[in-house]
């Protein structure tokens, strides 16, 4: 079997496992995931200064939050997930026609990536916006959840 067809996750003896970093050196890392929420006109409409406020408070100040401790938890989340301190945790969040793009992008100094934690910190700003607005509509839909790009490691990435 080539190293490239082999599962990272598997050991020799075809039992799962974490990856082995131990002999990798300390590089800068980052990587940067999307989420895309389909909201709809009728909830898009009641944005006011770049805000949906509901009973529950502001939407994406509430999401940002959820993404960050989300991001910060992946190794609690992820199977075989390295734990990691990321160093930092920032999101985009912008609002086009019905849907609100999230990106969530994270950067560490380590052995290993990152991307894990900036595709769950996405996904649960995702989930934090639905939860935040199923009452107004149940007609929200995530979709697109999606490495855009990644620095650092054996290799960088782009998604075109």
């Amino acid at each position: 079997m080539s190293i490239d067809s082999k599962l990272s996750h598997i050991d020799d003896q075809n039992n799962p496992a974490m990856v082995d970093v131990s002999g990798k050196v300390v590089t800068s890392r980052m990587a940067r995931a999307r989420a895309v929420v389909h909201l709809g006109s009728k909830i898009v409409s009641l944005l006011e200064d770049g805000e949906i406020n509901t009973k529950k408070g502001p939407v994406f100040q509430t999401a940002i939050i959820a993404g960050t401790m989300a991001a910060k938890k992946t190794g609690d989340l992820i199977p075989l997930c390295h734990p990691l301190g990321i160093e930092s945790c920032k999101f985009q969040i912008k609002v086009a026609g019905d849907d609100v793009i999230i990106d969530c992008t994270t950067t560490i100094s380590s052995k290993t990536g990152v991307e894990m934690e900036a595709l769950t910190g996405a996904s649960l700003a995702a989930l934090t916006i639905y939860d935040m607005c199923k009452a107004m509509s149940h007609d929200i839909t995530i979709r697109e959840i999606k490495l855009m790009e990644k620095k650092g490691g054996k290799n960088d990435y782009i998604r075109k």
